[in-house]
Formats: structure tokens, C-alpha cells, sequence
């Protein structure tokens, strides 16, 4: 069995790959400090619940976004599973071409959802994660990412809401039954939703058209479900594609281990 992690701003999700089958899959937060011990009990608190001995784990890849959580997160996969993970970082096989000004700077996170978008469902494609930042990346037909918009996230925006006017409550993240808003609460709903959804088809539209080519869009991340049943813009929703693409890497780069 493979264990694959994305270590986001906000969420560690982790998933258990039988095979190519995606056996389970868990969420935590990234924010609270934890120890080896905490991270390795914790994971093999998990498995037990499923079933899966640690024994059984023959490998884990991660990738992240937060490397200030790193060294108690890999020590405690060390520790508690006896293997060590395989980073997404330099040096690793993606099977992606990265084709920006800065390729060193751009995110693990969006490299592997580029190589699950790539080897799932093909190019050209345009693929958006909905995390603590939206990412709208362009991946074309030989696998090249070329081109990226970065936004704030939908939780950023409420955030931004009920911590800077004192008035505003918080408030969950949810469509309201009309943008014809009567309370504070389903207006506060209402701005952002249906905005975002207005962002994310106008963004959509304009890659398109600079970009000449009518390319697939996908979505995934942890908010992706509120918007994508909302639009026409996004064609295919995959909350699994940050595995799949974890799984496609690891796979490139398992014979060297």
C-alpha cells in the first residue's frame, strides 16, 4: 500500500492507495503544531481504524506547501512507519515541463495537480484548486504548464469579512436559496458565492480566449464541491486529484527507491 500526503495552508489530507485503488482518505489541520510522535500515533491511529497495519504502508510520497512542519512530519512517518518519504521538490520525476518565468517558485502543490489533471484526463487543460488560495493553471496538450492566476481563496474573502468589519459575523461557507438576500447572514452568503462563481466563470473565459484553445477544465480542492454544481465554466469536479496525482509521481520516481 502507498501512502500519499498533500500538506496544505490549511489541511493535511493523507490517502491510502491499495493497488490503484484509493483505499481511504483523511483530513486534519495543518495549523496546529505537533510533534513526530503526534503526526506518527495519529497516522497509525488512522490506518488501524481501516484495518491496515503499519507493516503494510510500503511507501509514502508528500508533497507541501508549509516546509516549517516538515521535519516533525517526515520524522514521524521515519519513526512510526520505518520509511522515508519521497518529496515532491527538485529532483523528482513529475512527468510535467514547467514553461514560467520562475519555474523554481512555483508551488509542489500545483505540480501535482497538474500531473493528476495531465495523466487522468489528458491536454490541453485548465485545472483549478479551490484551497486557502485559488490557483487556475494551464497545462497544454504535450503536458507543459505555461500559465498561472492565483486569487483569493473563498475562505481568505470570509476571513477578510468578519475579521475587518466588526459587525459582520462569521458565518458558513454555503448558497444561499437566492441572491435576493434579506438577512445579514445569506447576504454575506450570497457576496460570496455568487461571486466567486462570477470570478471563476470570467477567469475561465479570459484564459480561454488569450490562450486560443478550448481546454477542459477541472476542479478540485477542498471548497471546489460549493462552485463547481454552480457553473457552466467547470467541466469535470475530482476531489481526488491531489492523490492522483501523488500516486502518478511516485510511480515515475518508485524505481529508484
Amino acid at each position: 500500500m502507498l501512502l500519499v500526503v498533500d500538506i496544505g495552508n490549511t489541511n493535511i489530507t493523507l490517502g491510502i492507495y491499495d493497488g490503484d485503488n484509493l483505499a481511504g482518505s483523511f483530513r486534519m489541520t495543518t495549523k496546529t503544531p505537533r510533534t513526530s510522535d503526534e503526526y506518527g500515533v495519529f497516522i497509525l491511529s488512522w490506518l488501524k481504524n481501516r484495518g491496515i497495519e503499519a507493516n503494510m504502508i510500503k511507501d509514502t510520497i508528500i508533497s507541501t506547501v508549509v516546509p516549517n512542519i516538515m521535519y516533525s512530519f517526515n520524522n514521524g512517518i521515519v519513526k512510526y512507519l520505518g520509511r522515508e518519504p519521497l518529496i515532491v521538490g527538485p529532483g523528482i520525476k513529475t512527468g510535467i515541463s514547467v514553461n514560467t518565468e520562475a519555474p523554481k517558485d512555483v508551488g509542489a502543490d500545483r505540480i501535482v495537480d497538474l500531473a493528476g489533471a495531465y495523466y487522468t484526463y489528458g491536454g490541453p487543460a485548465l485545472v483549478i484548486d479551490f484551497g486557502t488560495a485559488t490557483t487556475y493553471d494551464f497545462i497544454s496538450e504535450k503536458g507543459i504548464f505555461e500559465y498561472g492566476v492565483t486569487s483569493p481563496g473563498i475562505k481568505i474573502s470570509a476571513n477578510a469579512l468578519w475579521q475587518k468589519a466588526a459587525k459582520l459575523p462569521e458565518i458558513e461557507i454555503k448558497k444561499p436559496d437566492s441572491i435576493l438576500a434579506k438577512s445579514t447572514i445569506t447576504s454575506m452568503q450570497a457576496g460570496l458565492v455568487y461571486g466567486y462563481i462570477g470570478q471563476v466563470e470570467y477567469i475561465v473565459k479570459k484564459m480561454k480566449q488569450e490562450l486560443k484553445v478550448d481546454a477542459k477544465v477541472i476542479a478540485t480542492g477542498g471548497l471546489a464541491r460549493v462552485i463547481a454544481g454552480e457553473t457552466d465554466a467547470i467541466d469535470i469536479y475530482d476531489r481526488d486529484l491531489t492523490f492522483k496525482g501523488l500516486k502518478v509521481i511516485y510511480e515515475k520516481n518508485c524505481k529508484d527507491r
